[in-house]
């Protein structure tokens, strides 16, 4: 948005802030009616006619013209103007980027998909990342001062408020988001990557009315986006989500966070990817055998390729992951009582091969009292869920609906 707007809400101004808090009720209830913006905000029409009047005149607002009625005055609808800014997401995955825009009204408008990448704790690796936020925003058609603010997904602790990465990319006391800023010349935010996902799939995907949501995150880690009264939950510093970190086995197995046992070592994409290759290696056969024979190397996603063309190695090991997983989110479902749990991430791209072992194993360790009124789904944004949520999240830190 224009960035003037912002800083007469900076300046303390009330009008300012009332046009602002028009554009959220847009954001949250869609194309309406002056008399019910009025109502919901508690103002008169005069002053709604007013301020949405100057929303106009800057941009921000359209006038779509006579709404359908079936007697009586036709009123106009008013609602954002999707041409007055876009918002970028970026989503990081283990081995690729996902990148896409969308304009002022939440519409996706442009995506770039599956780009190669290779996520590392590196100066290399970020750079990388940067070389191709960059040769993203060059190739679109629209003007960079059009992008009103960019949203990138880091995996593990992040601070959102301060703009740190603790897990990825700390290499300095300085904010990673002003060393994004002072690369790309847009204004970034990061958040963590499942909790991202939450709010694409809260936003746009399978959500309907429900406000107290878990959204499991199974792909190369493990992680949990936490929604509350229909707020997203950040907790004290913005590192809550981190169910991957549980310590749930006595193995030897050292996780990325250096300690062992942690629920994300038998649980999660690198688990199966890791077993795949040892049980491959140990004789069990698989249709990926004639790739290990030619020495190319074997991703997380050739296996989940593998398990939808029926291979049973990949299967067995996606479902020994589904029960495993099954019998956490039991004790998530014993916790929080949400409403709807949603199984999303690469691994949840199989389907029914992880979602029904979870089912069962919900059913056996949850409480029938807590766990009755809980939904359980698969994510309905799939791939892009992560990279929706970063684009959506970007617009409403912008418009300060979320802080």
């Amino acid at each position: 948005m224009k960035h003037t707007l912002l800083e007469e809400i900076d300046r303390g101004s009330r009008t300012a802030q009332l046009k602002l808090n028009i554009l959220k009720f847009y954001v949250d209830s869609g194309d309406n009616t002056l008399s019910e913006l009025g109502k919901e905000m508690d103002l008169s029409i005069p002053t709604v006619t007013k301020l949405v009047g100057e929303l106009i005149d800057e941009g921000y607002v359209i006038d779509f013209g006579k709404v359908e009625t079936t007697g009586g005055r036709h009123p106009n609808i008013y609602g954002l103007n999707p041409d007055s800014g876009c918002f970028l997401g970026v989503d990081i995955k283990k081995f690729r980027v996902n990148l896409a825009l969308i304009n002022f009204k939440g519409e996706m408008i442009d995506s770039l998909l599956n780009v190669p990448f290779n996520y590392e704790n590196t100066i290399e690796s970020f750079d990388s990342l940067c070389k191709i936020i960059e040769n993203y925003i060059s190739s679109l058609t629209i003007p960079k001062l059009k992008i009103l603010s960019s949203g990138i997904n880091i995996s593990g602790r992040i601070n959102t408020q301060t703009g740190h990465s603790y897990s990825m990319y700390y290499f300095s006391e300085q904010p990673l988001t002003d060393i994004f800023h002072e690369r790309l010349g847009i204004h970034v935010t990061i958040d963590n990557d499942s909790r991202a996902m939450a709010y694409g799939e809260f936003k746009k995907g399978v959500v309907k009315d429900e406000k107290n949501i878990l959204f499991v995150n199974c792909s190369w880690g493990l992680g949990l986006g936490i929604i509350t009264n229909g707020q997203l939950y950040y907790g004290k510093s913005g590192f809550s989500g981190e169910f991957g970190h549980l310590s749930v086995f006595d193995n030897d197995v050292i996780c990325h966070c250096g300690k062992k046992g942690c629920l994300e070592t038998q649980a999660s994409g690198s688990y199966i990817h890791r077993r795949f290759i040892e049980k491959m290696n140990e004789g069990n056969s698989s249709i990926l055998d004639n790739k290990k024979k030619k020495g190319e190397i074997i991703i997380l996603e050739d296996i989940l390729e593998a398990a939808l063309q029926e291979d049973m190695l990949a299967i067995e090991l996606i479902e020994e992951v589904g029960i495993t997983l099954g019998k956490q989110i039991a004790g998530l479902i014993n916790l929080f009582n949400p409403e709807l749990v949603i199984i999303g991430g690469a691994v949840a791209l199989t389907g029914d091969y992880l979602l029904l072992p979870i089912r069962s194993a919900v059913k056996k360790f949850s409480l029938n009292l807590v766990s009755k009124d809980t939904s359980l789904k698969l994510s309905k944004l799939g791939d892009i869920a992560g990279v929706m949520g970063a684009c959506l999240l970007a617009r409403s830190k912008m418009l300060g609906i979320i802080q």
